[in-house]
């Protein structure tokens, strides 16, 4: 691992994930969240000269660490257009989809991109700072009841409405520009001892919201379906569970919501059979020394 990607991010799971793509020396994969490329490198390093993998990342700070290889497509673009691009690029089918869904360290250690409550800066929040609102703008225009919403759905937050109540009547007198103001404003809705949780669910909601995540996320694995082959295989990383229960559901009954839906003879309509039906976690060596990958849960899917 050279020093740019381990400044940029650490990946999780790296050895688990890449072993459950099932990597054939030929085969054709995509790397839906490329990142610092630390699971493209590995998966690379498994393919043969007519292999083939693709690159997807919408932000442009990911463009750095793109790997010199033939073998290598770069997609500069949100992971929830898969499918569109796969056919820009002539292929029809694939061998294996990974998609590691966490927030990179990179993005959390950059001040400027407003995604930690650790440092002050612009309250931002968007992969792709080309466009779409910003986590500033939801503040000082979303109505209360949407903000209550979003905060309650996207944060599991108790206290959804005393937050988005605040927030407007605090933008009332000034707009809310900083991560400070916005701390400022919210940080005596918590007690002391849980504020580092309480507050990372507050971050974690805007940024769902800022960039569409689970929306997003929908389109790229119903994309995923389509694209894998009979055996193909898809391998996802969750880090929180709005995302792992969408995951989990699509791969255990074929949607979104869960709902078992079965055939004449009592077999389970789904497109997947599960090949770890038992979540995969990271080891203590590996929390100890990536805390990130504290969150993380594994899941591995064939396509049937």
């Amino acid at each position: 691992m050279d020093s740019k990607e381990t400044t940029y991010h650490i990946p999780v799971l790296l050895k688990e994930s890449v072993e459950g793509m099932n990597i054939e020396p030929n085969g054709i994969y995509v790397d839906v969240t490329f990142g610092g490329g630390g699971h493209s490198k590995e998966i690379l390093s498994k393919l043969g000269a007519d292999g083939r993998l693709l690159g997807f990342d919408q932000d442009q700070d990911a463009e750095r660490n793109i790997v010199n290889d033939g073998r290598f497509t770069f997609v500069r673009s949100n992971f929830r257009y898969l499918e569109n691009f796969l056919k820009y690029h002539g292929i029809q089918q694939v061998d294996a989809i990974l998609a590691d869904l966490g927030v990179s360290s990179h993005h959390f250690d950059d001040s400027e991109r407003g995604f930690s409550f650790r440092f002050d800066g612009a309250l931002d929040m968007r992969m792709n700072k080309r466009a779409g609102m910003t986590a500033a703008d939801i503040i000082n225009t979303y109505d209360e009841e949407p903000l209550a919403n979003l905060f309650y759905l996207y944060g599991e937050l108790k206290n959804s409405r005393k937050i988005a109540s605040m927030l407007v009547r605090a933008r009332q007198k000034s707009e809310i520009k900083t991560i400070n103001e916005f701390l400022e404003i919210i940080k005596p809705l918590f007690k002391f001892e849980r504020e580092k949780k309480e507050l990372a669910k507050v971050f974690q909601a805007l940024r769902i919201e800022v960039n569409q995540e689970m929306e997003a996320l929908k389109e790229m694995l119903n994309g995923a379906t389509k694209a894998l082959k009979p055996g193909g295989r898809l391998v996802v990383i969750t880090y929180h569970s709005l995302e792992d229960r969408m995951v989990k559901n699509l791969m255990k009954t074929g949607n979104f919501e869960g709902k078992v839906e079965q055939d004449f003879f009592g077999k389970i309509q789904t497109p997947y059979r599960l090949v770890n039906n038992r979540v995969i976690v990271p080891s203590d060596e590996e929390i100890n020394s990536n805390p990130r990958s504290r969150s993380a849960k594994l899941r591995i899917a064939e396509k049937i």
